[in-house]
């Protein structure tokens, strides 16, 4: 059984608990300035921003990294994964760690999460950035429109609304299907060795899975429901702050044309940036390239339509 100390990696940041309604978040922390708050996605936990930290830290910002609900080193109560609920704990967050707003930058589910923290708490984002995440109104769109495109790559989320047979397959031989998933939506070269065996690993801790596989079954039970259906209403809500869009060009499980669809729902300066040579990781496949476009956004007072 691994415990939550595999996600106490050692580094030139700090390891911090905090509460936001109720909830006990781990976050590691690095540098000083304006907030920067970092949600990663699913496989993952914190972990993924580790260069970020860095490179945030190094160009003037507070970077803070989070494991979200029910991952790594956080709470993982028995319910709360609705985007709903989770945009709660983000602004919450903002509040706790001392700021009135912050960058939110997202990944994968930590974008969708993004995305929903723009309309249901605008105050608490004074700019967003979406990291290989369609906004959720076009991502159902494209799921719908495009089967055999976006469809089929998210067919995983289908899989995952079974009982208890999931989590087994998600945990069976150390995660093995954790490295799988992670081989599968990146381009070549990436995981390495390291990599991988951290997140396998960090998905071993009792609760992670089951929690983890919650997020999704939320999103494809809601849909006919009268809170998916209010959460769909309230998404139509324009977005009101300046909005990056990073993605790979290589990503087979979010398509770039599914996410690029995502700008006619700000109403702001809105930047879209494909990552070349990156599948659905790029702030982990290519670092440096995806890091120079983020720090650049940032560092512009009146980043571009």
């Amino acid at each position: 059984m691994t415990e939550e100390s595999a996600v106490q990696i050692g580094g030139p940041w700090r390891h911090r608990a905090v509460s936001a309604g109720g909830t006990r978040f781990h976050l590691v922390e690095l540098g000083e300035g304006p907030l920067v708050l970092l949600l990663h996605g699913f496989p993952e936990f914190w972990w993924s921003w580790h260069r970020q930290l860095e490179s945030l830290a190094e160009a003037g910002y507070r970077a803070v990294a989070v494991d979200l609900r029910g991952y790594g080193g956080s709470d993982k109560p028995p319910r709360g994964y609705d985007l709903v609920t989770l945009a709660g704990d983000v602004a919450g967050l903002v509040r706790a760690l001392g700021e009135a707003n912050a960058t939110v930058v997202g990944h994968d589910w930590g974008g969708l999460l993004a995305w929903t923290v723009g309309v249901y708490h605008p105050k608490v984002v004074q700019r967003l950035v979406a990291v290989s995440a369609a906004h959720p109104l076009r991502l159902g769109h494209a799921m719908l429109t495009d089967v055999r495109g976006q469809g089929w790559a998210t067919r995983h989320a289908l899989g995952f609304q079974f009982p208890i047979g999931p989590e087994k397959r998600l945990t069976r031989n150390d995660a093995a299907l954790v490295g799988e998933l992670l081989r599968d939506w990146s381009g070549p070269g990436w995981p390495d060795s390291r990599s991988e065996e951290l997140y396998r690993s960090a998905f071993q801790i009792p609760g992670v899975a089951h929690c983890a596989l919650e997020y999704h079954r939320w999103a494809i039970r809601s849909m006919l429901r009268p809170d998916g259906v209010r959460y769909a209403r309230r998404m139509r809500t324009p977005i009101r702050m300046p909005v990056l869009q990073l993605h790979g060009a290589l990503d087979r499980y979010m398509l770039p044309r599914s996410a690029q669809g995502s700008g006619r729902y700000v109403e702001a300066p809105y930047r879209w940036k494909l990552i070349e040579g990156a599948g659905h990781f790029p702030h982990e496949e290519r670092s440096e390239a995806f890091d120079a476009e983020l720090i650049g956004w940032l560092a512009d007072p009146e980043p571009d339509r």
